[in-house]
């Protein structure tokens, strides 16, 4: 008598009474750091930051307001603006069906959100970039998105936080988009000639047109731990000049010890920080 197979599960053993329910899609999480797996409530319940090595995940801007802002005060601004398609792009897709798409993923217009918020019962302009909208990258509505929240904190003499997220200008708008560099950083040196706070914070990753401008012009430059920052990324810099770049190159705690930054924090502390320096700065 031929010797039985051992017998493999699947979907249709679910109402068996020895069969396992499959584990629902998207319950777990590894860690890109340190490869631990991590279930997903935990770490939404600790601010998309590792139990085990501290790794920060990358969160969309709509959390970042959430965990940074007191519950209930973020009053948005200007989300009526959308880009269009001045260029007529098109590479592998036009360049409006990229936008539809990016929308549909995330649910806002651009690859901001700005608004009026509270942080600790202080009042701020806030303005969060979205890494999940075409990587966050910079065009004709993110810099006007930013102009606008500059010149509405300089009129009611509020701090302004700009939190960078992003790899850079957007290709797709290609010259306008580089205009937003000039644009946004003539803004700010408006708002800094009339006295305004400016903080910026810094995550992973911020590069290319956006570290060029705005993101490197604040009074207080803060930096989330392990971001990527800089303008080209570290495999395009080693190419170029055919050197091999010390460990932790263009990561936070790096910047900060050239001085580029003035402090790494942690993303459980950042509100504290935020409120701490407006209290510091008399705002």
């Amino acid at each position: 008598m031929a010797e039985a197979k051992p017998r493999t599960w699947n979907d249709a053993d679910a109402g068996h009474p020895t069969g396992r329910k499959p584990v629902p899609e998207g319950l777990w999480v590894r860690c890109p750091s340190c490869s631990a797996i991590l279930f997903r409530r935990s770490l939404e319940n600790n601010l998309n930051v590792c139990a085990e090595c501290d790794h920060h995940f990358r969160i969309s801007a709509g959390v970042r307001v959430t965990q940074l802002v007191d519950p209930g005060t973020f009053v948005p601004m200007h989300e009526e603006l959308c880009s269009s398609d001045p260029l007529e792009f098109v590479d592998v897709k036009a360049y409006p069906d990229r936008i539809a798409q990016a929308r549909k993923k995330t649910g806002h217009n651009d690859a901001i959100l700005c608004g009026t918020a509270f942080i600790k019962g202080r009042k701020v302009i806030l303005a969060c970039m979205d890494f999940t909208f075409l990587g966050g990258s910079m065009g004709s509505v993110v810099g006007e998105k930013i102009t606008r929240a500059t010149e509405a904190a300089a009129e009611e003499d509020l701090p302004l936080i700009i939190v960078s997220a992003s790899g850079g200008a957007r290709m797709m708008e290609s010259g306008l988009s580089l205009m937003q560099m000039a644009k946004t950083s003539a803004a700010l040196a408006r708002f800094d000639e009339m006295g305004g706070l400016y903080i910026s914070v810094l995550t992973d990753p911020t590069t290319g047109g956006v570290t060029a401008s705005f993101s490197m012009l604040g009074d207080v430059i803060l930096a989330e731990r392990g971001a990527l920052i800089g303008f080209a990324g570290p495999r395009v810099i080693e190419q170029t000049i055919r050197q091999e770049l010390p460990e932790g190159f263009q990561r936070a705690e790096f910047l900060q010890e050239c001085g580029f930054v003035d402090r790494v924090v942690h993303r459980k502390d950042l509100r504290s920080e935020v409120s701490s320096l407006i209290d510091y700065a008399g705002k």
